[in-house]
């Protein structure tokens, strides 16, 4: 079982944070949690606001599962270079480039529509959105694994759930008071200019060093054999279908080579982890409005209050596994969010109750906060750097997939059992997560290999 560093002081640990790499991921963190919550929990606070039935909410919840299949076209934005874009900015900034501009367009669409009466066009833009920020995410992701060494990686998933709070924040409770006190048609068109702060990150920053893709694809073993096996095929099909090979065939079995038969328990620990949080995520706005508080009082408590709650986990996230290791806090961190989705049933039984609110936005944000900046940090272990945008998209995918899924069937059992009853059910989908956070904090091989080091060798530690 991996044990705690003891030569990596607290202040070694928080001096990581002021690196430029991991202050980079602030930036990039907000413009990847902007849209998220445009077509999740914002986009339901509208819809119910406007009287759409709660049922049809649920189903609007289906548009993020977008973000949990990323991992069909990961390969290409993990390979595929863009006319100009590459060639100007590189391979993971020409495509954060481009997503930018999918959800600024889809966001511009989804202003001047009324819901009722027009819920097909709302879905149409908000998908565009979507695709534009799980494309976005995908390039990210790339980007951040990339751009520093695995001893940095959990400081840079901290920064970047900050950044991605706040911008979680300026969806959420900006977006709120900006259609409390105007409309909701000003609430998405000034989303839309936010989106600017990424456009700005990409053009600053530069990009990560990587080998060049002839030279990625020349080094697998299966890529050379195919080029052997194809002699005197057409040039260009030898070439597609080396890339081919070489983009989504190889991360794959990389993969699996590298776990064997653990890998499917590995994809199974990803898959449940978020599972009892994602499920239940669709109902949360839609619970604040029937309750009876108000937008404001719900941009106040959920979103400014509730977010720097998940700012405090983040961070704390980040030094805990800088200072103890992924492993303990795996566990601890699928155990609190399991347990903090319990205060959602207290809120629905106690009704409006303001301090019942607080409470319950304070445990769960900061139960999040720091178990999404440990599964990160996880996650970032787990891939190659050979393939990281396709295999980081796959685990993050699998990660959403299944929460998300069920999210969308929430409003009929909210229809059909109650708020409480739906609730209760979502906390226990998470002991699956707990059980397995505890086979893994006892495997070495899943232990991250910089960490693996320090614990063998304190005297080379930080």
């Amino acid at each position: 079982m991996p044990t705690p560093n003891p030569q990596r002081s607290w202040r070694a640990a928080l001096a990581i944070y002021w690196q430029a790499p991991v202050l980079t991921m602030l930036f990039l963190g907000f413009s990847a949690g902007l849209p998220f919550l445009l077509v999740f929990s914002t986009l339901s606070a509208w819809l119910r606001s406007d009287g759409v039935e709660v049922a049809a909410i649920g189903f609007f919840a289906w548009i993020g599962m977008l973000y949990s299949i990323k991992f069909f076209w990961a390969p290409v934005v993990d390979r595929l270079p863009l006319p100009v874009l590459t060639r100007t900015f590189g391979q993971r900034r020409g495509w954060m480039l481009l997503a930018q501009v999918m959800i600024a367009s889809g966001l511009i669409g989804l202003a001047g529509l009324e819901p009722v009466g027009n819920l097909g066009w709302v879905a149409a833009f908000a998908l565009l959105v979507a695709f534009g920020s799980a494309t976005q995410d995908i390039a990210i992701d790339a980007f951040r694994i990339e751009s520093a060494d695995e001893d940095v990686q959990a400081a840079m998933a901290s920064t970047y759930i900050i950044g991605y709070r706040g911008g979680l924040m300026a969806a959420g409770a900006g977006a709120l008071f900006v259609a409390s006190a105007l409309s909701w048609d000003a609430a998405y068109l000034t989303m839309a200019t936010l989106v600017g702060v990424g456009v700005i990150t990409v053009l600053l920053r530069p990009e990560p060093p990587r080998a060049a893709l002839s030279i990625q694809l020349i080094q697998e073993p299966k890529v050379r054999a195919f080029i052997r096996a194809s002699q005197g095929k057409p040039k260009v099909l030898r070439r597609l279908g080396a890339w081919s090979i070489g983009a989504i065939v190889c991360p794959f079995t990389n993969f699996f080579r590298r776990y064997g038969v653990k890998a499917l328990w590995i994809l199974v620990f990803i898959a449940v982890f978020r599972i009892s949080d994602l499920a239940m995520a669709s109902m949360a706005n839609p619970l604040y409005i029937d309750l009876g508080f108000s937008l404001a009082t719900i941009a106040s408590v959920t979103n400014i209050f509730g977010i720097a709650m998940s700012i405090g986990g983040g961070l704390l996230g980040g030094l805990l596994v800088a200072r103890f290791g992924i492993g303990p806090l795996l566990i601890f961190g699928a155990a609190i969010v399991m347990l903090t989705n319990l205060l959602f049933v207290m809120l629905a039984l106690v009704g409006d109750q303001l301090p019942m609110l607080v409470l319950t936005i304070m445990g769960d944000n900061l139960a999040n906060g720091l178990a999404s900046a440990v599964f990160i940090a996880f996650l970032s272990s787990l891939t190659s750097r050979a393939y990281t945008a396709t295999q980081y998209a796959l685990f993050s995918s699998l990660m959403t997939l299944p929460g998300k899924f069920l999210s969308g069937f929430g409003g009929l059992v909210v229809s059909a059992q109650g708020y409480a009853s739906f609730f209760v059910v979502a906390a226990l989908l998470g002991l699956p997560a707990v059980i397995l956070a505890i086979w893994v904090n006892r495997d070495a091989q899943l232990v991250p290999p910089s960490q693996a080091r320090n614990n063998e060798a304190p005297n080379g530690a930080a």
